[in-house]
């Protein structure tokens, strides 16, 4: 069964007795974000990277998320499955993909969503956009088949002993991207605000001007302290474009429904 189906019966049964779509909501802002990660987004956002969602979760449960922890404007796009509460109270969870209607087809990820044409989609707008460069991050198996549109020059970051790095390693001649494994939440801060540094360097001097003894060091920015807006700064924006799933972003997530 899908995943938003069991999610969308879960919803039913919680319903039934007597959870309210508030005492859901309280049980999703107390799921521990580390600080490193929302550290990592308002870096990323800062340095003038496009942040979207790609997520197998629903709109409910990833709004509700991002505004507890005020970085739902750090994202231009959440591409995930439909959710509405309807009249009697209850949270219903819908299918992405109508798989009831057609297949889309995909043999790897789940009926109701296949991340591939999402991002397929994105890139090919990016790019029209002048956006240059990708980043994805992903752990679930449903992140494997993106990862597999992805060009030379982007880079794929799957987290180390998950599904996705597991069908990576399984089939490595089938990602062209970059790989950059992380396990731990710093890791995940480091890698990727290397990666950003990196395409920022390479993208602001010339070719012909780069050593391989430069380096560039961006220093992540502390979640316990805000972002300064004393100083009116325009937010300059640069040709990365980072691709996630929110769910690689939470521990302990599901525990805390």
């Amino acid at each position: 069964m899908p995943w938003n189906t069991v999610m969308d019966t879960m919803m039913k049964e919680l319903h039934s007795q007597g959870i309210t779509i508030d005492n859901i909501a309280d049980g999703l802002k107390s799921a521990p974000m580390h600080s490193s990660t929302i550290a990592t987004i308002k870096a990323a956002y800062a340095l003038g990277c496009d942040l979207r969602i790609v997520s197998d979760a629903n709109v409910f449960f990833i709004e509700t998320i991002l505004k507890h922890h005020r970085l739902i404007d750090c994202f231009s796009e959440i591409n995930t499955n439909p959710s509405f509460v309807d009249e009697v109270g209850r949270l219903r969870i819908l299918p992405y993909h109508d798989f009831n209607i057609s297949s889309h087809g995909c043999g790897i990820c789940p009926p109701n969503m296949c991340k591939g044409p999402v991002v397929e989609r994105i890139m090919a707008s990016a790019l029209a956009d002048g956006k240059k460069r990708f980043i994805y991050l992903g752990d679930g198996k449903g992140d494997f088949c993106p990862s597999t549109k992805l060009r030379e020059e982007d880079f794929m970051m799957p987290r180390k002993d998950y599904p996705v790095w597991e069908l990576m390693c399984s089939n490595p001649l089938l990602v062209k991207a970059g790989v950059h494994e992380w396990s731990s939440w710093e890791d995940e801060e480091r890698i990727l605000l290397h990666l950003i540094g990196e395409i920022i360097f390479a993208d602001r001097i010339p070719p012909s001007l780069i050593s391989s003894y430069c380096k560039i060091e961006i220093n992540p920015i502390s979640s316990q302290e805000p972002l300064q807006h004393a100083v009116s700064v325009p937010r300059i924006s640069y040709n990365v474009l980072i691709v996630c799933d929110v769910l690689v972003f939470l521990l302990g997530f599901v525990i805390c429904l």
